[in-house]
């Protein structure tokens, strides 16, 4: 690609790297032109280890990016860098830091405590298995002890934007608009949940629904991509969730990540909300 840089970047972590690559991510996109060659380091925690990655960083030199709680192996790391001239950034030193400060302790140091086995991790499992069992309006019995509720028109990214907030140890259901179809009475009568309307811009909509027919070799006469059908389709499913007082996202320009922060909002509103009562 014409233009286009190579580099390589050597992420380093004492885990299993998922919280570096994630920083590396959101960082790369932000400079247009940069294709990185990305070497992964993960379960760094001896000096042997330590020592494998600058072997490597001396074959393919570039910038590394670190997260080491272990204060020796980051200075051995560091001084590698110098010697080599390449950057070792440390991206938890200023959380960590601003944290030391402000609650004036010390971390402890111990690698991974992200991912051991606490009650948030089996929350978490609970969470996803209450998700999948009430996907698509399925297991509607018991869906007032959900967390939340999704309710849109086919193709708004409810199962996605479920599957994320599961993963935030939130039970979520979602149940589809189908026209001429009223909602299922236990969704009209749930209460405990925050429950959210999803909608999307009609004409992204018909071209979404028109890749999908074709993905499924199904035919294209049909008014679930008839442009008008849609149209009445989008505006009935907003009338309703006006009449329902539910707070309504429009999915068209947003990820399922800005999707599922601003219901993750809206649900922290509604339990502050309820703490005040």
């Amino acid at each position: 690609m014409p233009g286009t840089e190579t580099i390589h970047l050597h992420l380093v972590s004492d885990s299993t790297g998922e919280t570096i690559h994630q920083v590396s991510r959101a960082c790369l996109v932000q400079f247009e032109g940069i294709k990185a060659i990305e070497h992964v380091w993960s379960l760094v925690r001896t000096t042997s280890h330590i020592d494998k990655v600058i072997a490597g960083v001396e074959a393919h030199p570039g910038p590394i990016l670190v997260t080491l709680v272990d204060h020796q192996l980051l200075i051995r790391l560091e001084a590698a860098g110098r010697q080599l001239g390449v950057p070792v950034i440390s991206v938890l030193d200023p959380v960590l830091g601003a944290l030391h400060t402000y609650l004036g302790r010390k971390a402890k140091g111990r690698p991974g405590r992200q991912h051991e086995l606490d009650a948030a991790y089996f929350n978490r499992i609970e969470a996803m298995q209450f998700t999948l069992i009430h996907d698509d309006g399925q297991q509607l019995h018991d869906i007032d002890h959900a967390d939340i509720i999704l309710v849109g028109v086919s193709r708004t990214s409810k199962t996605p934007t479920c599957l994320y907030l599961a993963n935030r140890g939130l039970k979520v259901a979602n149940v589809p608009l189908v026209p001429g179809v009223p909602l299922p009475r236990e969704v009209m009568t749930a209460t405990a949940p925050l429950i959210v309307g999803l909608t999307n811009d009609p004409n992204r909509l018909v071209q979404i629904r028109r890749n999908r027919l074709l993905m499924l070799n199904q035919g294209a006469d049909t008014d679930y991509i008839n442009l008008d059908e849609v149209r009445r389709e989008v505006a009935e499913a907003r009338r309703l969730f006006e009449k329902q007082g539910w707070p309504i996202i429009d999915v068209s320009r947003r990820s399922i990540e800005e999707t599922a922060a601003e219901i993750l909002s809206l649900h922290q509103d509604k339990r502050d909300q309820e703490d005040d009562a």
